[in-house]
């Protein structure tokens, strides 16, 4: 319990030094460029704690059963030698988190009402709401097939240059043929998808997996799923841009 304690202040006080920055500088422009009152200092003021006190909770969190959760099923599956239920899980774990991804939900909201409003779409609240959802399930799609080929690439130790260097040569020539109205969305979703719930379970996944195997580095192979997160989104949705 006291470590536990010990180390929850210690995160506390990473967050709030994390924070600092960004508070000053925001502080700074408010008062001496936009002179405003400083009673919004207050209730900024007042948000940067409630954030510090949430970045605390998630990394200890995080710490605390995340990381463990992943890589120990990781390390189970791998000692259990079946190749079938360690792609299931990938797969899983990659879908389940992204569809949940909070910067996904927004993003996609945001771009059925910009389509929306471009007349792309109709102006409704259930043709934005399956836009929304069809891009969340895109997106999400995209990540589980994304750890199932970055798992692949662990188990046959398949060059990770190369995989990402043909996979953005080929983002690069399916963008000439895409809509130029989903090319923007299909970048960004790439970003999304390396945020605060998908990256700490992946990259669990990655090192649990890399240091169970003979012959693997947790170093060397365990990273690189984020890689593949971020690249395989923005080739799927060029897709839906095309077919849908």
């Amino acid at each position: 319990m006291k470590d536990s304690l010990i180390a929850l202040t210690r995160d506390a006080l990473g967050s709030l030094r994390d924070l600092l920055p960004i508070v000053v500088v925001i502080s700074v422009f408010q008062v001496f460029v936009f002179r405003e009152p400083a009673a919004g200092l207050i209730s900024m003021a007042m948000g940067a704690l409630l954030v510090a006190a949430g970045l605390t909770f998630f990394i200890f969190g995080l710490r605390l059963a995340l990381f463990p959760v992943g890589e120990g099923l990781a390390h189970a599956l791998a000692r259990k030698g079946s190749i079938f239920w360690l792609i299931v899980f990938a797969f899983v774990l990659g879908f389940g988190t992204t569809i949940a991804e909070p910067a996904l939900i927004a993003i996609a909201a945001e771009a059925a009402d910009v389509a929306a409003a471009a007349d792309a779409i109709a102006s409704t609240a259930a043709a934005k709401s399956s836009y929304a959802l069809g891009l969340r399930l895109t997106v999400a799609l995209a990540v589980g097939v994304a750890l199932v080929i970055g798992v692949m690439r662990i188990l046959a130790n398949w060059s990770l240059p190369i995989m990402i260097i043909a996979g953005y040569i080929l983002v690069v020539l399916i963008t000439t043929i895409a809509p130029q109205e989903i090319v923007g969305v299909a970048y960004d979703s790439g970003g999304v998808t390396t945020s605060t719930v998908t990256v700490p379970l992946v990259t669990a996944l990655g090192v649990g997996l890399a240091s169970s195997l003979r012959g693997r580095n947790a170093l060397t192979d365990g990273f690189g799923l984020i890689a593949f997160a971020s690249l395989i989104p923005i080739l799927f949705v060029l897709i839906y841009g095309i077919v849908v």
